[in-house]
């Protein structure tokens, strides 16, 4: 018998987000499975929000047709409701880093037509009050994991935020721009990581996109030769 075979019936495995029993660590139990929003078929490739119909060709929904993205391609594993959105927040503020590797593995796979085998994955910086605050950042979490899965380099310090922002949470889309503008630069000691190669920029929520343009436009001073970002899950108008 494998020692992991031994050490799984001594201490079963649980669902990544319920009690459940589950044959794989990190795994989800059927039912959370089936209230996860996963972002199947047609999707907004600049996003990754999902879009109806078919057709494959490059299209933008309604928020990446009005609002200029500085990154080149964006992808999402999940949709901000249900089950994900309960495992967004938990990671944050709940402190369950065990549910990051489940949710690693699906922004990983999501990723793979990003990624060059040069490609850097980068997590969105915080300010360093915060990080005094909740201990760690959960883009860098999502993004180490990342790296590993799809085995490239990982630059957890290639950015900095400088700028301390309030919460985003009802703040109009012109506002969170505004108060994210310039919140971002390329940590000087550790940003040449960047020169000259693809960026894969790594945040847990999209939003408005105000912070991933942010980083996005500090990556781009870092010398990236091209920024595409993934996040676990993208907050969806009317979802």
């Amino acid at each position: 018998m494998r020692m992991q075979s031994a050490i799984a019936m001594i201490y079963p495995h649980h669902c990544a987000t319920c009690d459940t029993a589950v044959d794989q660590h990190g795994g989800l139990c059927g039912p959370c499975w089936r209230d996860t929003p996963f972002i199947h078929g047609l999707a907004c490739n600049k996003c990754g929000a999902p879009l109806p119909g078919e057709d494959d060709q490059a299209l933008h929904c309604d928020d990446c047709m009005r609002i200029a993205r500085p990154w080149s391609r964006g992808l999402a594993a999940t949709i901000y409701r249900d089950n994900a959105r309960k495992l967004v927040l938990q990671i944050k503020h709940a402190d369950r880093l065990d549910m990051v590797p489940a949710a690693a593995g699906w922004m990983a796979k999501k990723a793979l037509p990003l990624c060059a085998p040069d490609s850097v994955v980068v997590p969105v910086p915080v300010h360093w009050t915060r990080l005094l605050r909740r201990r760690f950042n959960q883009a860098a979490m999502l993004s180490a994991a990342m790296a590993r899965n799809l085995g490239l380099e990982h630059a957890p310090r290639a950015l900095l935020r400088v700028k301390q922002t309030t919460v985003q949470d009802g703040k109009t889309v012109d506002a969170r721009f505004a108060d994210l503008r310039d919140s971002m630069v390329p940590n000087p000691r550790f940003s040449g990581i960047l020169r000259g190669r693809p960026a894969l920029l790594v945040d847990d929520v999209m939003t408005s996109g105000a912070t991933l343009a942010a980083a996005t436009e500090a990556a781009m001073r870092a010398g990236a030769s091209r920024v595409d970002v993934v996040t676990l899950a993208r907050v969806v108008k009317d979802a």
